[in-house]
């Protein structure tokens, strides 16, 4: 399959399966890019989060940025790459992470504990925007998947409908986020210092 042919086979199969889903009256979340449609190394990870939870971290990679499904897979496999291989973590870090092509990509998931913030791990979900935003803005479509996402946990009992978010800076000392996404995630519903 080409290399365009592999992200529109699958955001196929997302929009008929959201059809489906919404046709059944099923809990329905969008797409989410899937650990093997990104390549992702197997997971060693075992620890399960206690859902829902009551917290959601948001942060940023401080990275390369990625606006197409090709560059953000590749900048997927990089964090991962990054955090198990030499951090020797026993997966990417987050929970979910967020590409300017506006798509989600699989992490740990729902139920797995991450890495993302000390002392919150265990009682948080870890979304991350892929790119750096300490001086721009991520692009609309991204932080409508990051809502998007939000609402699906609340759907799907992952979240608790009063959770709170928080940004990176909010529970461990870094500048994550970054300063303009975290402008922008302040004036979001469930944001707590």
């Amino acid at each position: 399959m080409s290399r365009l042919g592999a992200p529109l086979a699958w955001a196929l199969l997302a929009l008929l399966g959201l059809a489906a889903a919404q046709e059944g009256n099923e809990t329905c979340c969008g797409p989410i890019v899937p650990r093997r449609e990104w390549n992702a190394l197997p997971s060693a990870c075992e620890t399960k989060l206690r859902l829902p939870v009551d917290y959601v971290v948001v942060s940023h990679t401080a990275g390369s940025h990625c606006d197409t499904p090709a560059l953000c897979r590749q900048q997927a496999q990089n964090v991962q790459h990054y955090h198990a291989r030499t951090l020797d973590f026993c997966d990417v870090a987050y929970n979910f992470l967020i590409g300017e092509d506006g798509l989600v990509y699989e992490g740990r998931g729902w139920d797995i504990q991450g890495d993302h913030a000390s002392r919150w791990n265990n009682k948080a979900i870890g979304i991350t925007f892929m790119g750096n935003f300490m001086e721009r803005s991520p692009a609309p479509r991204a932080l409508r998947a990051a809502q998007s996402l939000l609402a699906c946990g609340v759907a799907l009992n992952a979240l608790s409908e009063e959770y709170q978010l928080k940004g990176h800076r909010n529970v461990q000392r870094t500048l994550s986020p970054g300063d303009r996404l975290y402008e922008i995630i302040r004036q979001w519903p469930h944001f707590h210092v």
